[in-house]
């Protein structure tokens, strides 16, 4: 008789600060997880507004960040609860949680990344083992401690062609799976971040609905111009990135003293995130075949249609088609991540995040 497959909890909330999604997930010995249940909750505001304020620097952050990481815990762990009741399991079904926190600084060229979170409290809230701070050791070994969820990708994705796996969050990454040779992967720009806070801006909603706003508006060429010609486009990867280096000051920067029209720029962000994920593809594997998009991104509807308009060579499509929720990708990830941990397997790729080496990955908070 089989024996069940042990249960993980998986939580991410990205960089958009949009709220907070996990999933139960069942993985085998192989690795190969599946999606048993998912819950995922909007940020309150005043946690929304705490997190975000923390991504620059500011008075008292020690005690402000504390608090947020503490508010976080309870956030987390309020969704755990509602997660399992939903699929009605017990804290002691659940092998370990793994838990991303939030990103709050990432400066892998001084050798730190930080995720707040108190992972400490979130095993006491859930009577749930929990794994967290996932970047660290990467770092150590000399790593960017960024993307991880190649790895993971790799396990889930891999295919008999060249698949290319875009996550789009609030930053772009790319998993570049050759059906023979080594996985790559790399962050390669803004993905949802730009968009979200230009909309928030001027039309008080967190996020485009269906790239809807976006369509509305006209692509204004020299804007798209000029921030392609940021530096990061072009460095060679292995590479990260994150708010630090993509935020409303840096689109300021672009649009200069120019005026243009609050929908023409929407427009042009959706088409910066485009072509800089499409061009990184067709630089670092022009053999790809087939891209699969994952992330909030992929529920954009201006936007896979404006990536297919200008790929029609390769067959794009949402992980939905491939059984993986678009938005539940990461947090099916970090609970992966967790099951590697608890298993003792390296769960980063020096090729991905110029590591000097393979190395377990994160922290664990028993219950």
């Amino acid at each position: 008789m089989n024996q069940p497959r042990p249960l993980f909890i998986g939580i991410m909330s990205g960089t958009s600060l949009d709220g907070i999604d996990a999933v139960l997930a069942s993985i085998g010995s192989d690795g190969e997880a599946a999606i048993e249940a998912a819950q995922s909750t909007p940020f309150s505001e005043g946690l929304r507004k705490a997190l975000f304020d923390l991504q620059s620097s500011g008075p008292d952050e020690i005690h402000r960040e504390n608090e947020a990481a503490n508010a976080l815990a309870q956030a987390y762990g309020g969704l755990v609860k509602a997660l399992l009741n939903h699929a009605r399991k017990k804290a002691s079904d659940i092998t370990a949680i793994g838990a991303h926190g939030q990103t709050i600084r990432h400066q892998p060229q001084f050798g730190y990344t930080h995720q707040t979170l108190n992972p400490a409290l979130l095993a006491e809230i859930t009577g749930i083992d929990v794994v967290a701070d996932f970047r660290s050791r990467d770092l150590a070994a000399g790593g960017h401690g960024a993307p991880l969820v190649p790895a993971f990708h790799a396990q889930q994705f891999q295919s008999d062609v060249d698949v290319a796996i875009l996550n789009l969050g609030g930053i772009a990454n790319l998993t570049l799976l050759p059906k023979t040779g080594e996985v790559k992967g790399f962050d390669c720009g803004p993905g949802n971040m730009l968009m979200d806070a230009w909309i928030e801006r001027h039309q008080q909603k967190s996020f485009d609905k269906d790239g809807a706003w976006s369509t509305q508006g006209r692509l204004h060429e020299e804007l798209l111009a000029r921030m392609l010609s940021d530096p990061f486009f072009k460095k060679a990867p292995p590479k990260s990135t994150g708010r630090d280096d993509f935020h409303l000051a840096w689109l300021e920067k672009h649009i200069a003293k120019e005026v243009i029209e609050a929908v023409d720029v929407q427009m042009s962000l959706l088409h910066l995130t485009v072509l800089s994920t499409l061009e990184a593809v067709m630089l670092h594997a022009p053999q790809t075949q087939k891209l699969i998009v994952c992330g909030g991104g992929a529920k954009n509807i201006a936007l896979m249609n404006l990536m297919r308009t200008k790929a029609p060579q390769l067959e794009i499509i949402s992980s939905d088609s491939v059984g993986v929720d678009a938005q539940l990708v990461e947090a099916l990830a970090f609970a992966w991540l967790a099951w590697a941990h608890k298993e003792k397997r390296p769960a980063n790729l020096p090729a991905v995040t110029g590591a000097k080496g393979l190395r377990i990955l994160g922290a664990c908070y028993p219950a």
